[in-house]
């Protein structure tokens, strides 16, 4: 095999000071056995994003680094920029000092386990290795109900993602590049690294319940996710407001003969009921049809001003 790769690992966290200490724990060791088996550089890092967390989040990862600076390095953001941000600014920030990198979350859920198996796969070719559940057991029914009806309807609306796939995945330092080449402001990586193109492969594993703490997308959140997907990587739901006009149109029509034949006829009678569903309907529509095109307008608006998608405050790291 080839000198070992420098590997560093991006964790995002907000508000996880209940788990960074178990996190931390896991990742060394697991470091540790990658390290001795000769897959990775001793200089491979852990890099903990702190994004804008409200408790000792970021005092924790002061805390690693000052006691492992060979191993624990951070990042703090100057506010709270969301998930994909904090996820961003990590792989930004180490793309020129690293080979490759993997990106999870620190509730302990992504099995740190498959690793070894994403580091293999990078070192047979694979330039991204994506992290795929290979089942939602442990996931309510409501929970995995959405979760698989949302990456069905983003096959269906044209965008290339990775069934069954979140943010747990392995990037080289060929990929991070040009990943830094996509200056979009409303992110959403996992219809964008697809779009990257390379030699990719899926290692599955099995997640697990949180380790502590709460979950930090509650159905709110998963929600507005949801949609920032959809209007980022498809404009088909344009497409069926034009549809969907044409065949209202052809509907009016259809009840604008009816209603002469009816009145011609002579067996029309006032119909208060039908005409209030008629008003309904429309109105409905028309209101549906004006938040769609809303959601394209508000993406055109903050693609426009072009403001920094993050603001690092601080970068601990040993080698900088």
């Amino acid at each position: 095999m080839e000198d070992p790769k420098k590997l560093y690992m991006v964790v995002p966290c907000y508000n996880e000071e209940e788990v960074l200490p178990e996190t931390s724990k896991r990742l060394k060791e697991k470091y540790q056995s990658l390290i001795g088996r000769g897959l990775i550089s001793k200089e491979s890092r852990v890099v903990f994003v702190n994004d804008g967390s409200k408790d000792k989040t970021w005092q924790i990862i002061c805390q690693l680094h000052e006691s492992d600076p060979d191993f624990f390095s951070g990042i703090d953001l100057a506010h709270n920029a969301g998930h994909q941000n904090a996820v961003l600014a990590g792989l930004m920030t180490v793309k020129d000092i690293c080979d490759m990198a993997i990106t999870m979350d620190a509730d302990l859920q992504d099995d740190i386990n498959t690793i070894d198996a994403m580091v293999e796969r990078f070192y047979e070719g694979d330039q991204v290795v994506y992290g795929v559940r290979s089942a939602r057991d442990t996931d309510t029914f409501f929970k995995k109900f959405t979760a698989e009806g949302f990456y069905k309807f983003m096959k269906v609306m044209g965008a290339d993602v990775v069934y069954n796939h979140a943010d747990f995945r392995l990037m080289s330092s060929r990929v991070l590049q040009e990943l830094g080449e996509f200056r979009e402001v409303n992110l959403f990586l996992r219809g964008m690294v697809p779009l990257i193109g390379f030699k990719s492969s899926n290692v599955y594993y099995e997640r697990a319940e949180r380790f502590a703490g709460e979950s930090k997308y509650p159905l709110k959140k998963m929600l507005s996710f949801a949609i920032n997907g959809i209007t980022s990587f498809s404009t088909k739901p344009l497409k069926l407001i034009t549809s969907l006009g044409c065949i209202m149109s052809v509907l009016s029509i259809v009840a604008l003969i009816w209603a002469f034949i009816a009145k011609i006829g002579g067996f029309s009678e006032p119909g208060w009921s039908s005409t209030m569903c008629s008003i309904w309907l429309v109105g409905g529509l028309q209101l549906l049809c004006l938040g769609i095109i809303g959601e394209y307008v508000g993406k055109i608006y903050s693609e426009v001003k072009a403001r920094p998608r993050y603001i690092i405050a601080d970068f601990i790291n040993k080698e900088k």
